[in-house]
């Protein structure tokens, strides 16, 4: 789901609780119900978007736990939900207390909230250097309202292709406050992610930290360090289940495969694809294992690799057949004394 646009008909740039609110509605409604309208109200107080993804991460909830919350007030007629012509949620209407409070809707139990969190494997060479401080909505709109951070953020929105959510300029201002990043070298950092296919605003973190803490503070700095490793070298960590960059012992094993080797990608990554499948431990070293036997066999193209595959299978069929020969041999009964008797005789 989108970002969602709040707003309610007597709007005032301030956070009011209406004491009927307090009185008549706050006492039926589960912790869930009233955290979620007490940000709803904050939120448009301070003129941010947020959507129903951020209300879910900020609170640990999930969707469905949200989207049960902001139905249980719109019951209670607290609020309105607007949708699109699929039925999708972009618009939460907040409504006035003028009309007299209906009966509460008896709440539900809210299930304890579980929440399925993408992990995104950390950065080799990251080491915590600065805590995300939890930077309150007022902080929020102050950095936003500066000239130079609102130009990056708009920056960042044409990057990302989407409006950025409370999060993601939490994220943004992390970066520029604890970690020192200046303005340049953010536009860079998130180019430099978008240009890989990563868009996702927690990868762009554990990168600025992995620039942190290798010193980084220019764009050419930046550029220098992402020159090491060519497109490749990122391809068959991909293939092999790895995010984020490389270690210096992955970086030798694939060193050795194209250099020493003269393995061209595809016939590396048809090596991964089968380390994969075979194996979830200690993928570079089986994937090593498989291209040091392709060297050996005089392999220098992926055409190659399918006779290999052809005469192993002819040989392990033959090794079976053979063996069950032997099994089924049937012994001749001999009478050794009359073989005996017959020779003396002669």
């Amino acid at each position: 789901m989108g970002l969602l646009t709040i707003y309610q008909d007597n709007y005032a740039d301030s956070t009011v609780i209406s004491n009927r609110f307090i009185d008549e509605y706050m006492q039926a409604a589960n912790d869930a119900q009233l955290k979620i309208y007490l940000y709803l109200i904050r939120m448009m107080s301070a003129r941010l978007n947020t959507s129903i993804c951020d209300i879910a991460d900020t609170f640990n909830y999930t969707e469905k736990d949200v989207m049960r919350a902001l139905k249980y007030w719109e019951k209670n007629r607290l609020l309105s939900l607007d949708y699109d012509e699929n039925k999708n949620v972009i618009g939460i209407h907040l409504l006035n207390f003028s009309t007299p409070a209906p009966a509460p809707v008896t709440p539900q139990i809210a299930p304890v909230p579980t929440v399925s969190v993408s992990t995104v494997t950390p950065l080799a060479s990251v080491v915590p250097i600065a805590s995300k401080p939890n930077y309150t909505l007022d902080e929020l709109k102050a950095f936003k309202s500066d000239e130079a951070s609102a130009r990056l953020l708009f920056v960042a929105e044409q990057y990302l292709k989407k409006t950025l959510s409370v999060n993601d300029v939490r994220t943004i201002l992390f970066i520029s406050d604890k970690l020192g990043f200046s303005e340049d070298l953010i536009d860079y950092l998130i180019q430099y992610c978008v240009d890989r296919g990563k868009k996702d605003m927690r990868y762009i973190e554990k990168v600025a930290l992995s620039w942190a803490d290798q010193g980084i503070t220019t764009p050419k700095q930046a550029a220098k360090l992402a020159g090491k490793y060519d497109k490749s070298v990122y391809d068959v960590l991909k293939a092999l289940g790895r995010q984020g960059s490389p270690t210096e012992t992955e970086v030798s094993y694939i060193n050795r495969w194209k250099k020493e080797y003269g393995f061209g990608t595809d016939v590396i990554l048809t090596a991964c694809e089968r380390t994969v499948l075979a194996t979830d431990n200690h993928r570079f070293e089986y994937a090593d294992s498989i291209l040091s036997s392709w060297y050996k066999a005089g392999v220098h193209h992926k055409s190659d690799i399918q006779p290999l595959d052809d005469d192993y299978r002819k040989r392990k069929t033959s090794r079976t057949v053979s063996e069950n020969k032997f099994n089924q041999f049937k012994q001749n009964d001999y009478d050794f004394d009359a073989l005996e008797q017959e020779i003396l005789s002669n």
